[in-house]
């Protein structure tokens, strides 16, 4: 039997990124899996198994609120024994954390952990001291302790082998999926809104965008930016923005369906995926030129240089003049990145787990 541990997400909080990959492992893992499963799950998401069997581990004092989530992690970082005995080891033959953070650390049976990023060792200047020191901890005592390291990029194996001394060969890259039921094209028309589903974190780069907006409305005065996520309530938008806040994935979809084109200019990103989901949609792509996006858009998007407004601007534009090619090329693209592979290659990595 193969273990998910699921115990550090917060449901809404966990990061919209790792809570869509975590909850979609596990849902397609209840579909497309050939092995024996069992989710260990917190009190706060007794759902979070998505189909899968499935505990709650009562001994993990999940919580909502910032000190309690730090509170719950110091105690199974110090106090695991309860934590440990509820994840049921003796009947497992691996375990999977797929969150980022080995909570709490497992002597047996062997683990994997999937780690996305290493943004607090690219930029750390936009993490506090508290958390930045809890994030060195954590993922240095995740890594030495599992027998394999997940990532979904090769940009980020890189990462994580130069900046983290991980071991090349201790590390499997495993793409992120889309699932292109939900996700898919419709027959709404375009209208003339730019889309960014993005929190307001320093390094989603949001103020350079606003000024790439002002220029672009310069052309295109009709043009309007939609922001989704969370962050945008506590501070003031310019003209010609709207900030949505956080939208269900239905809702999501008809932003994707809808908007004239996705506009993606963080500085920074493990993989990536709402430039999947948006070419999954038949929305055209405008992406930063950094970090792993041209390895996750490849040539179905128009990549820019993120620092420079101007650049974004001129982007956009080009995308908005002609973009049946990306569209065409996206719908193309994202066929790669199905559930069902993703599938695979996590079977893959738990049956070598054991050996």
């Amino acid at each position: 039997m193969i273990g998910l541990s699921l115990l550090t997400l917060v449901p809404g909080r966990s990061g919209a990124g790792a809570e869509t990959f975590a909850r979609g492992l596990c849902r397609a893992l209840s579909r497309y899996g050939t092995l024996e499963y069992r989710a260990f799950v917190p009190k706060i998401a007794p759902d979070a198994g998505e189909g899968l069997d499935s505990r709650v581990v009562t001994s993990y004092p999940a919580a909502f609120s910032i000190p309690g989530r730090a509170l719950a992690m110091l105690r199974a970082a110090v106090a695991p024994g309860e934590i440990r005995r509820q994840l049921e080891p003796e009947k497992l033959s691996a375990i999977h954390f797929p969150l980022s953070v080995m909570l709490p650390l497992v002597p047996t049976p062997p683990a994997a952990v999937t780690i996305h990023d290493v943004l607090h060792e690219v930029h750390p200047r936009l993490f506090s001291r508290a958390e930045l020191a809890y994030r060195q901890l954590a993922h240095g005592a995740s890594l030495r302790t599992a027998k394999v390291v997940l990532t979904s990029s090769r940009f980020s194996e890189d990462a994580l082998v130069e900046r983290l001394g991980v071991p090349r060969e201790k590390v499997r890259v495993v793409p992120l999926a889309v699932d292109l039921e939900r996700f898919a094209a419709g027959e709404d028309p375009r209208e003339p809104f730019l889309l960014y589903p993005a929190n307001r974190w320093r390094h989603k780069n949001h103020e350079r965008l606003f000024e790439a907006l002002r220029l672009i409305r310069r052309v295109r005065p009709e043009t309007t930016l939609v922001l989704t996520g969370a962050g945008h309530e506590r501070r003031r938008v310019p003209e010609g923005v709207v900030a949505r806040g956080w939208v269900g994935v239905d809702e999501l979809v008809r932003l994707y369906r809808t908007a004239s084109a996705l506009v993606f200019p963080s500085l920074y990103e493990g993989f990536g995926l709402p430039v999947l989901e948006a070419m999954a949609c038949g929305c055209p792509v405008a992406a930063s030129n950094v970090a792993s996006l041209p390895e996750v858009c490849g040539d179905a998007a128009r990549l820019f240089d993120p620092t420079v407004p101007e650049a974004i601007a001129k982007g956009v534009l080009d995308l908005l003049e002609e973009p049946r090619d990306c569209v065409q090329k996206g719908l193309s693209r994202v066929k790669e990145f199905t559930w069902k592979a993703c599938v695979e290659r996590h079977e893959a990595v738990y049956r070598e787990l054991p050996v």
